[in-house]
């Protein structure tokens, strides 16, 4: 008789060459880790950067050592300049937005873990797979090139906003060559990420196993799925606008350059009838959709980890993929509350306010949803549980600034004052993080074969948890005394009495940023001296469960899974367990 659970089919046998097994692999696995790898360096430097801003702004006269050698136009004796301070900022957030929040969630465990969460063997395409991570190597290289040409990196923010990102080197320091290799990264970026976004969507439609229905797919491939639609439709935005930057940059045309612009006291005469706001709708149409490439992923793991140590049902399966489904919509439509103090109509503000408003509802019930599910659980409260539910914390607090910030009243007041930066930092950045923190400690066993360490584990998430906050909640304070965004140093009269709240979030930042090191520590060292790890430590449900950690180069030995089941039943009356595999046949026949 057939084996019920699986179809045999041919097995493949891993490359045995190191260059083809772990450098240029087709593996999706392998390519997803070394996503993740590169995501990893990527946030160490981006938080080193947001450090030394810190450093900066309480004691702007410190020289840090060795940074005059990296920069010796822009932190001459090592002390940091205003004009190097933006540098610094421009490359955190830059680093941290497209090679942390938007590679490490997607392209890291979404390469992993997506085809063996949908039966499959490999991504669609494994080709198209292994060149969209070397592309996203190259836009990183790109990047990071501009730390190490005369003048340093742009000025010009993450958002790069024209014209000063527009005219060239009259603008300041870093934006002749500097400011053009930051365009270049971002369009290698996009372009990266476009064949990263065809692939995933192809693999979830095309590859999934027997019996696994759309309305069966564990809420982690929901999301990836989603989070690739997001991005091949806002990237393919941001690199048409990126293209019209550099041909403004270098070509000499006018699409971000209005006429008559005078820069360092000269007159820019070749250009003409050029428009910066049209640089703001193009980067917010992807700016926004952006804010869900970072966070979807991190709320399909959050629900994930969630059912699974709640040991219950996910709270409203149908509800919580509608509800992705219409934040993915809805984030296309409300770019405009970026651009509220742009000189918009009253009648387009009123529109875009009552669509960022709408977008709320359904982040509500992905809320409510995640505090059903614990409620009346058999809660266990390792360490993935508690990032998956300090993602929760992050991701309300966050939110319910931004309820603010979607009035344009009261955002005309904010809009450039700490208060948003402490928004975003919690509802993107941080929130994120905590997700791919998740992550990391609950799919760890599966990946090598081992476990973190628990008590670092825990150690890491409560500084770490408490410190965000410290960090964070004070912005909302300095937001509402008008602090400006983007000054390097306090000097006004009405700054002098918030150095104090300064001093402390940097404080919190320092300590924060150090117990970072602990959990590098549990990561590298639990990789060749952890507890060896069960088959299914967690005793989860879904099928990369079924197969031995790590998993062998085809994923299931030549055998294609059959689906019975949903991803999440858990607590099934009558199961010999409390808990049933997504390919038990068993259950099939129970039903």
């Amino acid at each position: 008789m057939a084996d019920l659970e699986s179809i045999a089919v041919h097995r493949h046998e891993a490359p045995k060459g190191f260059i083809r097994r772990y450098v240029f692999s087709l593996d999706h696995k392998v390519i997803g880790m070394q996503y993740y790898f590169l995501a990893l360096f990527s946030v160490f430097v981006g938080v080193t950067l947001s450090i030394l801003m810190r450093l900066h702004l309480v004691w702007p006269q410190v020289s840090v050592p060795l940074l005059d050698k990296l920069s010796p136009l822009g932190a001459p004796n090592g002390v940091i300049t205003p004009e190097y301070y933006l540098s610094l900022l421009t490359l955190h957030g830059t680093l941290m937005v497209f090679f942390v929040l938007t590679t490490a969630p997607q392209g890291g465990f979404g390469n992993y873990f997506l085809p063996i969460q949908i039966g499959a063997e490999d991504m669609a395409f494994p080709r198209l797979n292994m060149l969209s991570f070397w592309v996203t190597l190259a836009g990183l290289v790109v990047l990071l090139a501009t730390f190490f040409i005369r003048d340093g990196p742009p000025i010009a923010g993450w958002t790069s906003y024209p014209p000063l990102s527009a005219v060239g080197g009259a603008a300041g320091p870093g934006m002749a060559l500097g400011e053009t290799l930051w365009v270049f990264s971002i369009a290698i970026f996009c372009v990266a990420s476009m064949l990263g976004a065809i692939n995933f969507i192809a693999t979830t439609l095309d590859l999934r196993a027997r019996g696994l229905s759309l309305m069966k797919l564990p809420l982690t491939c929901w999301a990836w799925f989603l989070t690739a639609i997001l991005g091949l439709l806002s990237f393919a935005v941001l690199l048409a606008a990126g293209v019209l930057l550099l041909l403004d940059r270098l070509g000499g045309t006018s699409f971000f350059i209005p006429a008559g612009l005078i820069v360092s006291d000269k007159i820019l005469s070749n250009h003409t009838g050029g428009s910066p706001l049209l640089w703001q709708h193009l980067f917010w149409f992807f700016g926004h959709p952006e804010v869900y490439i970072a966070i979807l992923p991190g709320m399909g793991v959050t629900s994930h980890i969630i059912s699974t140590f709640s040991r219950k049902p996910i709270f409203g399966y149908r509800a919580m993929v509608y509800a992705m489904s219409a934040i993915g919509v809805l984030g296309f439509c409300v770019w405009g509350h970026h651009m509220f103090v742009s000189g918009m109509s009253p009648y387009s503000a009123f529109a875009f306010s009552i669509l960022t408003m709408a977008i709320a509802v359904p982040s509500a019930i992905k809320t409510f949803n995640w505090i059903g599910t614990m409620l009346g659980g058999k809660l266990r409260f390792v360490t993935p549980m508690l990032f998956a539910i300090g993602f929760v914390s992050l991701f309300v607090t966050g939110g319910l600034s931004g309820i603010f910030l979607g009035q344009p009243p009261i955002d005309l007041y904010f809009h450039d004052t700490y208060f948003v930066l402490a928004h975003f930092h919690l509802i993107m950045g941080v929130a994120a993080i905590f997700g791919i923190f998740a992550g990391t400690y609950f799919w760890f066993p599966k990946m090598f074969g081992r476990k973190m360490n628990e008590t670092l584990g825990k150690i890491h998430f409560w500084v770490t948890f408490v410190g965000v906050y410290a960090i964070f909640m004070p912005m909302h304070y300095l937001g509402l005394e008008g602090n400006p965004r983007r000054y390097s140093e306090f000097v006004d009269n009405f700054l002098l009495p918030l150095i104090p709240v300064h001093r402390f979030i940097s404080i919190a930042a320092f300590i924060t940023g150090g117990v970072q090191l602990i959990f590098l520590f549990n990561l590298f060292w639990s990789m060749f001296k952890g507890a060896k790890a069960a088959e299914n430590p967690w005793e989860a449900t879904t099928l990369e469960w079924t197969i031995p950690s790590p998993p062998p180069f085809d994923n299931f030995a030549g055998k294609h899974p059959v689906v019975y089941n949903g991803p999440y039943e858990f607590s099934v009356p009558g199961a010999a367990k409390d808990y049933i595999m997504q390919n038990s046949p068993e259950t099939a026949a129970a039903n």
